[in-house]
């Protein structure tokens, strides 16, 4: 975990030098922070509600090697909000259009809980734009309806309320230590979560918590079986949203994965554990060049 000293957004990228910007990803305007200059390209997608400064911590480290960007996806933080349900099938076509928008052919994907679901559907349908993947505490591999419940129902508190506590306890559900759900996340999550847009278009981010929906969407054993790019599967042992069996199933279903439990973390492994999470993550994406 960061110190206290320097745990804001604009400390962990002082000193790398990234741009914001709009890219229009088949017509969907997506917020993207974009930084590094290498030849391979990183996407860092984040999970449900959630948006890009999931990655602050993880950024610098990563572009000293590659051209990183980190994405809203479809509906979510300052990225368009179509008004149709978001499903699995949606968020990876909003990724390849992003993909086309910047000319890359081919990228590895980090992708945390629902970024993991999305990074993973993706390298079962098109290999070929998929170098690697990353999945960090993903999600799509069960339906709990409890988990399901809690999602839902948190989101949905911290949404109609003009109080900011129901998205600080919103984010600390994310995190082993609540001190790494800091004040500036909440901030950054409290204005999202009340822009009309967002308000309007809830129902469209939150239909992956319906059973039925889920269920069409959910990824089997014999999809992970599917997946032949290169896999690192990241949990932390006090994942609320999802235990450890549900990893170690997923490594022994995805050929050739390596999975790696860290301890005294939650469901953001890429940020409570970033001191960790990041020499793992370059010594993995050196292993696997872009071919």
């Amino acid at each position: 975990m960061t110190n206290d000293l320097a745990a804001t957004i604009w400390t962990e990228l002082a000193g790398t030098d990234f741009a914001m910007t709009t890219v229009d990803a088949g017509g969907v305007p997506t917020r993207s922070l974009q930084a590094g200059t290498g030849e391979e390209h990183v996407i860092f997608l984040h999970g449900t509600s959630g948006h890009l400064e999931a990655f602050a911590r993880n950024l610098p480290a990563h572009a000293e090697r590659y051209r990183c960007h980190a994405i809203d996806m479809l509906g979510h933080g300052f990225t368009g909000k179509p008004d149709l349900p978001y499903e699995i099938p949606r968020y990876r076509d909003h990724l390849l259009a992003y993909l086309d928008a910047q000319g890359i052919e081919r990228a590895h994907l980090v992708g945390e809980s629902l970024g993991g679901w999305v990074s993973a559907r993706l390298a079962i349908d098109d290999p070929s734009r998929v170098a690697s993947i990353q999945l960090l505490c993903a999600g799509g591999t069960v339906a709990n309806p409890e988990v399901m419940e809690r999602i839902r129902t948190s989101t949905r508190r911290a949404v109609e309320s003009d109080d900011p506590e129901p998205t600080r306890r919103r984010m600390r559900l994310l995190m082993a230590d609540p001190a790494d759900a800091t004040e500036e996340l909440v901030a950054v999550r409290h204005l999202i979560y009340h822009r009309p847009d967002f308000v309007a278009n809830l129902h469209n981010l939150l239909c992956l918590q319906d059973l039925e929906t889920r269920l069409r969407n959910i990824l089997r054993p014999e999809d992970l079986a599917e997946i032949t790019v290169p896999t690192l599967i990241v949990w932390g042992r006090d994942n609320p949203f999802g235990e450890v069996p549900e990893a170690t199933a997923m490594h022994a279903h995805i050929p050739g994965s390596e999975l790696v439990l860290l301890d005294h973390c939650g469901h953001w492994p890429q940020h409570e554990a970033a001191d960790r999470y990041n020499p793992l993550s370059l010594a993995f994406l050196a292993k696997h060049p872009v071919g």
